[in-house]
């Protein structure tokens, strides 16, 4: 009896110890990796569009099962224009004045 508590002991302790270290090597690689997906979009079963974050870049790819291939390739700086700032800018207000924290001039 003792051969089956020793057992379940190990067993347990082994599982344990997959489970942590996956949860440390998850949370190591999302903080030093060098591909970020920007967007996700399925376009039916096994195919999809992905927006790939890379240093200044943004890739776009088309994901099929039998291939990957690159669409089209931007600078992250052309998503930042000024219409874009402004919207963020009117959305933190609104964020602002909903939380009670914006006042008028």
């Amino acid at each position: 009896m003792d051969l089956y508590i020793q057992m379940a002991i190990a067993l347990a302790a082994v599982v344990s110890l997959i489970i942590v270290l996956s949860f440390l090597l998850r949370k190591r690689q999302s903080k030093h990796g060098i591909i970020n997906v920007v967007s996700y979009q399925s376009l039916g079963p096994k195919k999809a569009i992905v927006a790939l974050g890379i240093g200044k870049e943004i890739l776009l790819v088309g994901i099929t099962p039998g291939d990957l291939k690159l669409l089209k390739t931007y600078d992250r700086n052309d998503f930042e224009s000024e219409p874009i700032k402004e919207m963020s800018d009117k959305l933190v207000k609104l964020k602002n004045i909903k939380a009670g924290l914006y006042e008028p001039k």
